[in-house]
């Protein structure tokens, strides 16, 4: 593989993935809306390009010359349009752009959980894109589907979000306090994707990206506040208060900490079902622990 596309190459994870792949010396095609994309543009395999991917035609003019394509857009709150277009439609344009280019390789980001009866819209809509793109394999797509747990870094918009918010309150009320989850470094993910892209026999295969450790949502909250050195009271809600939370959070200015679809994601537990293969069939033999990259109790 020597040219890559990889769509949501800007983002916290995307550029891990970039900058991964910039050390094995591909050539890189990031699309952005905006520019500039500060986070690789100075990255010198990385070629950043102002184009809308949800418009056909600017999807489909990216496509020529490139070996494969790495998906990462997504996004974690919104309404059933929005959520459909992000992880259904666009891997329906995807896919139609892929096969008319001739671009057959694609390394798809989902997420544990993508269940068409799960819970909460954004599982649900992760499990449609997927189906959208498993109903093409028969036309020759050779597909990878990476489905990591919750993704933590140094940069993250997780445990430092929690962090911070212990800076600020005095309690942390918190819903889905007892949901489990197995969180999973985002170096850790990056080495995974470059690897399933750069090993054709991942195609035809889903993985469930996940760290070597559980904790309750509550304890990766307490872990949180000790790293941050700002420890607090953590007080579990109850769901019918979980909601009214989420819905007070969903009107505040600013980026959303918390919706009533997160409220229902948290319905079930983010960890591995022990059916499918993980990191060590991607080159990831010992996936890092929360405790070796935050400070913990």
């Amino acid at each position: 593989m020597k040219n890559i596309l990889v769509l949501g190459g800007s983002g916290f994870v995307g550029r891990h993935v970039c900058e991964a792949l910039n050390r094995a010396g591909v050539h890189i095609t990031v699309p952005t809306r905006r520019l500039p994309a500060r986070s690789v543009q100075m990255l010198p395999m990385v070629s950043v390009v102002q184009a809308d991917v949800h418009n056909p035609a600017q999807l489909a003019a990216l496509l020529p010359g490139h070996d494969a394509v790495i998906n990462l857009i997504a996004i974690l709150h919104g309404s059933e349009t929005q959520f459909d277009k992000a992880h259904v439609q666009l891997p329906a344009l995807l896919v139609k752009a892929c096969l008319a280019a001739g671009v057959k390789r694609l390394v798809h980001i989902s997420a544990l959980g993508a269940d068409i009866n799960a819970p909460s819209m954004y599982q649900r809509s992760k499990a449609r894109g997927e189906q959208v793109l498993q109903d093409h394999v028969a036309q020759g797509l050779a597909l990878t589907v990476l489905r990591p747990s919750v993704i933590f870094g140094e940069d993250d918009a997780f445990i430092n979000v929690f962090a911070k918010l212990q800076a600020l309150a005095p309690v942390v009320p918190l819903a889905g306090a007892h949901t489990r989850f197995q969180p999973v470094w985002v170096h850790d993910v990056a080495q995974a994707v470059v690897f399933a892209v750069m090993h054709p026999a991942t195609a035809g295969h889903s993985y469930e990206l996940v760290g070597p450790d559980i904790f309750t949502l509550q304890q990766l909250v307490e872990h949180a506040g000790v790293w941050a050195q700002h420890p607090r009271w953590v007080i579990p809600l109850p769901n019918a208060l979980a909601y009214v939370q989420a819905w007070v959070m969903e009107h505040l200015p600013g980026p959303t900490l918390m919706s009533r679809d997160n409220v229902a994601s948290m319905k079930v537990d983010n960890v591995a079902s022990g059916a499918a293969l993980g990191l060590s069939a991607l080159g990831v033999p010992t996936p890092a622990s929360l405790a070796s990259v935050f400070t913990l109790p």
